[in-house]
This record gives structure tokens, C-alpha cells and sequence, in this order.
């Protein structure tokens, strides 16, 4: 006997590949087991066995037909075999070999093909069938896929975080089924208009539905929150690679049709050839010459069982006929190549679950065949919104309380802050942190703020650098009164979100983004209307003009900052409508004269023109027009001179103009007796006006890098100097007048050609060790007296 297991290897798979297995493949399957049975059954008894019995034919007819050997069969047998008669038995003479050669020869030449190999046409045609049906199991393009496809549902099946997720959409679920909704969020956008009234009304009327994460999610542990995230990146990646093509579809067709066409050809000649298996067989061959007979009369033994092993698998043919035919309807009834997660979606609640296509849809389709839990538990790691719950635990467990408190620090304004960058989200424990008085996060993708926001009861800084954040409405009630400062950073402005210039108890407003080309030139910006309290406001952009809404907070904007970035900004009409702007910086903006616009601001205390293109500013004298003015900072441009009138600015406090090109100065300068700091530096002066020595409050001189060879005696005469700034220059020698300057308590002399300092410089009693800036070989120069009293404490 050959056992049924030797053809184990072709029906093989490995047992996880049953969930690919719908009804009809699975029958399929049992049905090719029962023909392989009928096959090799029908194989050992002919292997075993006699396959015929041949008696010589005493009739001498030219014509031999079947009707001698009718006459040898007993009465029981011959009524059997359609009434024939019984006869007389006749001695033949003879031998066991004679009968063994002519079993052999009549097998071979009479006998039909069909009557011979009907068994081992049973066992061929069945693993092919077997074949056919395991062959996307084998092949190396399909297999791959299945194999990953199956060890990454497994996983998704059993991993902790499926019955979590589910779990808690159940609990959302069961408390109405409006509670997942986004309606309760301000969308983070900043399209040109405003959301209408009837938006509005549903934000207002349904503040209540953000839900918190539920306590059960904390007790997954940090290895199964980090087991699931790595199963999170594997479906992304799998999803990707078999959408891309079909071959699982295609391979799995082709087998089936070639199935069925197998189907229809075994079908048709074994109806046509069953007949021929035969109890009764007439032999003629020429073996007169040895046995002495031509004609024998000859019995297929096994011909009875053979006719009913025929029928019996024509039988199970047909079922598997029809099973196929049925996979076949199946198959382009319905569009396969598509799977929705429809029914997943309205069950769980979870309603970014993707649809998917292609592979990866066939296979669900093909599982749902065998239970439809898999492709809901598997859903879950498709869902965006699973993910972001997922991450969120892992981030409580990453960032704990106390960890967030090792990263507190005071910012510049003296505010405890928390920063947080690069963050795949927002821990929840960040809200435990109820001291945290400013709050800055960089970089960190899709913030929604949780109501634990309304913990941070001493929150009022607000930073969002590349970090887009959507806030429910009963938080920008929280927030509306409390905040006083926010800085946003994004790649547009437009993505600057609503909720922003809805914070009415804000003073401080930094936006920073591009306009897109095609409004740049409008310039448009959110509405600034409701910031009634709005003291300061940055915007860096790439305008053509100054925003329109600006002119919002016209009546208590004191500070305006514009950085352009280089972008040349045109129209600045809208600033004569700043009647309380006190500072305004223009930074980077392009201009190349100073705005006329300016001269109109009547409170203006500090202007910043840095990093323009300005070559003349013959318009300063307009400057008069500005009586409050104290601060004029012109430095980063290409000025080469500063005209006469510059002594109109006798209110003038500070004035910067490094990083010029300036090689002189007007004599005129000293009569801005108000000045009080003076910044020269990265120059190509070469001389100073003695006239400087009139500016009897000055305090700060910086004249750095510049050709200065020589320094005027009247300088000295500026007792209220407490830094001044000389180092690389070309100077060859300090005027001993320095010990006049009583005040001064830095001084920069690195860089220069001095070959020694003056030892007056003990009378300067502000100026130590630390505050002079010069070569230590010049410093060990002076009197030793001198340098102790520098080196006191």
C-alpha cells in the first residue's frame, strides 16, 4: 500500500493559512482527499493484484468477436451478463507460463487505455486539482505577502491594544452617539473668512463632547504600548507594498478558472469512456505458433470495482465542479479589488478608517469568508485616531510629572516655562503641571488641547512653533481671559488657527509664515478685533504691504514689528493710522528710503529700520515731527553719509548705525546733546569730530572695526562715558585724558597698535580687571599699583 501521507507535500500549508481558506476551499479540499483516496486505492489493487485472466477461444471465425466468450460464463453469470447459456468445459493443454504470457500480452493490446490507467488518471488529475488550489501558497510573489499579511493579523488579533481601542469606542458609544465628534473644536485653519454664524452656533452648543482618555487605557504597559506602536508602522508599511499591485487576485483567479476548465475536460471523457470498463474482454493475437490458439476470451478482474470507483468519483467530480463554479461567481459578482470598512466604522465609532484596495482588500474579503473579527480587530491598527490614543499612552508613560519638572525653566520675561520639541504629541501630563506659567511646543504634529488644559491655572504664555493646534470651545473660554502672550510659527499664515484672534485678554501677538504667492500682495490677515487688549504685534512675513487688519487695534497697538525677510514691502500707508504706536521695528522689508508714513507717528518712541537697503537718509529731518522719538536704530543697511540736519534730533537718545558705510561724520552730531548712546561701529571711519566732545550725556560709544588712528582730545570731555568700545582700529597710542572718564567701566582696546597703555588709567575708579578688553601683554604693562586696584574686588 502507498500511504495517503507520501502526498502530504502537495496539500501542505502552514496552519495560520486557513484564515484564507473560505467554505468552498476548505470542501474542496476534503473532496481532493477523497479522490486521492479513491486513486490510490484504485492504484494498489492494480499493483497487487491479477489484472486478467485470459482462456483460449476454441472458435475458428475469421471475424472473433465477444460472443465466444459468453459461452464460458456459469448460468448464474451469464444471467447476469444478459442471459447467456451455459456450456461444457474444454481441456486447452495449456501451462502456467503460456497463460501468464498471454495475461500480459492481451492486457496490453485489448484491454482499453481507460480500463488500465483509470486509477492512476484518478491520482494525477487530483494533484493537479491540489495543486491548483495551494499554489498562491507556494509561489514566491504571492506567499510573501500572504505570510506577512497572516503573521501581522495574528498580532493585530491578539495584541492588548485591539481590545483596549475597542474597548473604550464601546464605552464612547454607549454614552451617545454624538460624543466622537470634531464639532467641539476649532479647526486649526486660517482661511481668508471667518466660520459663519451657523458654525458658530454648534461649536457653542456642543463644547461638552471632547472626551477624555478613559483610566482603563493606563493599564497597558510600556512594552505592549511600544509592541503596538511597532505594529502600527508595520501595517503602514505593509498597506503601502500590497496596494500597489494585484498579483494575490490575479494568481488566485487564474488557479480557479484553470480548476474549472479542469473540471469540464475530466467531466466530459470520463462519461465517454466509463463504458469501457468491461467484465469481458475478446483478445486476438497471433500466438498460434506458441499456444496453439489465437483468440482468447479474457476477464478484467477488477472491472466491477473499477466501474463503481468511476462512478463514485465522477460523483465527486461534480462537486467539485460546482464548488469551483461557485468561486467563480464569487469572485466577479461583487468588486473584490475594493474592501470598506462601512460596517467596522459605524460599529466602533472610529471613522478615519480607511478604505483599501487592490491585494489587501482581496485578503480581507477572503477573511471575512472565515471570521469577520479579524478584519474589525485588525481595522483598529488602520484608524489614525487609534494610533494618536496609542502614542498619547505611550507618551504618559515616557514623560512622567516629575520628568516635566526637571525641564522647567525661567524664560526671558522671568516666566516659568516648559519646552517641549519634537514630540510625536502632547503627554496628558503636562497638564499636572499646574505651576507651568508658560508653555512652549515645537515641532510637535496635531495637537488637540484636552480639557486637562484648564489645570493650568498660571498659564499665560503660549508657544506653537511648527506645532498646529486645534482647542474645543470650552477651553478658549479658559483661555480667552488668561493668555497674555502667543507666539505662532508656521509654514503659512493661513494655517494660523481661528481660535487665536479670539483670545480678547491678549497683549502679545507673534505670527510668523508666509503669505502664499498669490496673496502676498493682499496681504490679508485674520481679523483683529476682538483683541481689544493687544499692546504688541510681530508679524514675519513675505507682505507687500502692511495688513489691513492691523488698523483693528489701531487705538492701542504700542509696539508693531514687520520682518519681510528681504520681501521689498511697498505700501505703508496703513501705519498713519497707528496713532498710539510707541516702537516699530521694519526689518529686512526692502526700503531704500525711510517711509514718509513714518513722520506721521506722533507717539513714536524707537524705530528700527534693520538689514534694508537705505543709501541716504536725507528724509531724517522729517524726523523732527516726532517729538517723543529717542531710539533710531538705521544699523545693517549701506548708508555712506548722515546729513548736516541730523541736529535737528536734539530729543534723540540712542542712535545705531553700524554695519554701514560711513567714512565721516558731520561735525553737526555733537549738537544731539539728548544722546546717550552712540553705535558706529563696522564703519570705514577714519577720523572722529572733536565735536563729540559736546555730547556731555553720553554714556556708550561703540566705534569698533573701524580706521581710526587717532582718537580727538574733546572726547575726553564726555565724563558721563561708562563703555567705549575702540578695539580693531589702527590706533598707536591711548590719550593719558582717558583717567578723566571717571564712570567708565568698559573698555575694548583688543585689536589695535598700542604698545602700551597709560597709566591713568588707575583714575578711572569704575574700570576693573573684567571690564577692560586688551592683550594681556599690554595689561601687564601698567603699574602694578594700577592693576591691583583694577583686581579689587
Amino acid at each position: 500500500m502507498i500511504p495517503v501521507a507520501e502526498f502530504k507535500q502537495f496539500t501542505e500549508q502552514q496552519p495560520a493559512f486557513k484564515v484564507l481558506k473560505p467554505w468552498w476551499d476548505v470542501l474542496a479540499e476534503y473532496l481532493t482527499v477523497a479522490m486521492l483516496m479513491i486513486g490510490v486505492f484504485g492504484c494498489t489493487l492494480q499493483v497487487t493484484q491479477d489484472k486478467i485472466i485470459c482462456l483460449p477461444s476454441h472458435e475458428l471465425r475469421e471475424n472473433f468477436s465477444e460472443a465466444p466468450c459468453q459461452q464460458l460464463l456459469p448460468r448464474g453469470v451469464s444471467e447476469q451478463m444478459g442471459g447467456l447459456r451455459e456450456v461444457s468445459g474444454l481441456k486447452n493443454n495449456l501451462d502456467l507460463q503460456q497463460y501468464s504470457f498471454i495475461n500480459q500480452l492481451c492486457y496490453e493490446t485489448a484491454l482499453h487505455w481507460y480500463a488500465k490507467y483509470f486509477p492512476y488518471l484518478v491520482v494525477i488529475h487530483t494533484l493537479i486539482f491540489m495543486v491548483c488550489t495551494s499554489f498562491w501558497f507556494k509561489f514566491p510573489g504571492t506567499s510573501s505577502k500572504i505570510e506577512h499579511f497572516i503573521s501581522i493579523l495574528g498580532k493585530c488579533f491578539d495584541s492588548p491594544w485591539t481590545t483596549r481601542a475597542l474597548s473604550e469606542v464601546s464605552g464612547e458609544n454607549q454614552k451617545g452617539p454624538t460624543t466622537g465628534r470634531a464639532t467641539a473644536t476649532v479647526e486649526a485653519s486660517a482661511g481668508p473668512g471667518k466660520a459663519n454664524e451657523g458654525e458658530k452656533e454648534k461649536v457653542l452648543v456642543e463644547p461638552e463632547k471632547v472626551v477624555t482618555e478613559p483610566p482603563a487605557v493606563t493599564l497597558l504597559d510600556k512594552k505592549e504600548g511600544e509592541q503596538a506602536k511597532a505594529l502600527f508602522e508595520k501595517v503602514k508599511k505593509f498597506r503601502v507594498h500590497v496596494e500597489e499591485g494585484d498579483i494575490l487576485y490575479t494568481m488566485y483567479i487564474r488557479q480557479t478558472v484553470l480548476k474549472v476548465c479542469k473540471f469540464f475536460a475530466i467531466l466530459v471523457y470520463n462519461l465517454v469512456y466509463v463504458e469501457k470498463i468491461s467484465f469481458l474482454v475478446a483478445c486476438r493475437v497471433e500466438t498460434s505458433e506458441v499456444t496453439g490458439y489465437a483468440s482468447f476470451c479474457c476477464n478484467h478482474t477488477k472491472a466491477h470495482l473499477f466501474s463503481k470507483l468511476a462512478f463514485c468519483y465522477i460523483s465527486f467530480v461534480c462537486v467539485y465542479g460546482i464548488t469551483c463554479l461557485y468561486t467563480l461567481y464569487w469572485l466577479f459578482h461583487r468588486p473584490l479589488k475594493e474592501y470598506s470598512f462601512r460596517s467596522v466604522r459605524e460599529e466602533t465609532g472610529m471613522g478615519d478608517i480607511p478604505d483599501v484596495k487592490n491585494d489587501f482588500a482581496f485578503m480581507l474579503h477572503l477573511i471575512d469568508q472565515y471570521d469577520s473579527l479579524y478584519s474589525k480587530r485588525f481595522a483598529v491598527f488602520l484608524s489614525e485616531v487609534s494610533e494618536s490614543r496609542l502614542k498619547q499612552l505611550n507618551l504618559n508613560h515616557e514623560w512622567t510629572p516629575e520628568k516635566l519638572r526637571q525641564k522647567l525653566q525661567r524664560n526671558a520675561r522671568g516666566r516659568l516655562e516648559l519646552a517641549l520639541c519634537m514630540l510625536p504629541g502632547l503627554p496628558d501630563t503636562v497638564f499636572e503641571l499646574s505651576e507651568v506659567e508658560a508653555l512652549r511646543l515645537e515641532a510637535i504634529c496635531d495637537i488637540t488641547f484636552p480639557p486637562g488644559l484648564s489645570q493650568l491655572v498660571h498659564l499665560q504664555e503660549l508657544s506653537l512653533l511648527h506645532s498646529p493646534a486645534r482647542l474645543p470651545f470650552s477651553l478658549l473660554i479658559f483661555l480667552r481671559d488668561r493668555l497674555k502672550v502667543i507666539r505662532v510659527k508656521c509654514e503659512e499664515l493661513r494655517e494660523v488657527p481661528l481660535w487665536v484672534f479670539g483670545l480678547r485678554g491678549l497683549e502679545e501677538l507673534h505670527l510668523e509664515g508666509l503669505f502664499p504667492p498669490e496673496l502676498a500682495r493682499a496681504a490679508t490677515l485674520e481679523s483683529l478685533r476682538e483683541l481689544k487688549q493687544l499692546k504688541v504685534l510681530s508679524l514675519r512675513s513675505n507682505a507687500s504691504k502692511v495688513p489691513a487688519s492691523v488698523t483693528d487695534v489701531a487705538g492701542h497697538l504700542q509696539r508693531l514689528s514687520l520682518h519681510n525677510d528681504g520681501a521689498r514691502l511697498l505700501a505703508l500707508n496703513s501705519l498713519k493710522k497707528l496713532a498710539a504706536l510707541r516702537e516699530l521695528e521694519l526689518v529686512a522689508c526692502g526700503l531704500e528710503r525711510i517711509p514718509h508714513a513714518i513722520f506721521s507717528l506722533g507717539a513714536l518712541q524707537e524705530l528700527d529700520l534693520k538689514d534694508n537697503h537705505l543709501r541716504s537718509i536725507e528724509e531724517i529731518l522729517s524726523f523732527q515731527h516726532c517729538r517723543k522719538l529717542v531710539t533710531l536704530r538705521l544699523w545693517h543697511n549701506q548708508i555712506a553719509y548722515v546729513p548736516e540736519h541730523v541736529r535737528k534730533l536734539r530729543g534723540l537718545e540712542q542712535l545705531y548705525l553700524s554695519h554701514n558705510k560711513l567714512e565721516t561724520l558731520p561735525t553737526q552730531l555733537g549738537l544731539c546733546s539728548g544722546l546717550r548712546l552712540l553705535d558706529i561701529s563696522h564703519n570705514g571711519l577714519r577720523s572722529l569730530p572733536p565735536e563729540l566732545g559736546l555730547l556731555q550725556s553720553l554714556q556708550h560709544l561703540a566705534v569698533s572695526y573701524n580706521s581710526l588712528e587717532a582718537l580727538p582730545e574733546e572726547l575726553f570731555f564726555c565724563r558721563k562715558l561708562r563703555t567705549l568700545l575702540l578695539g580693531y582700529n589702527h590706533l598707536s597710542q591711548l590719550s593719558p585724558q582717558v583717567g578723566a572718564l571717571r564712570a567708565l567701566s568698559r573698555l575694548e582696546l583688543e585689536g589695535n597698535r598700542l604698545e602700551a597703555l597709560p597709566e591713568e588709567l588707575g583714575n578711572c575708579v569704575g574700570l576693573k580687571r573684567v571690564g577692560l578688553l586688551v592683550e594681556d601683554t599690554l595689561y601687564e604693562g601698567l603699574p602694578a599699583e594700577v592693576r591691583e586696584k583694577m583686581e579689587e574686588e
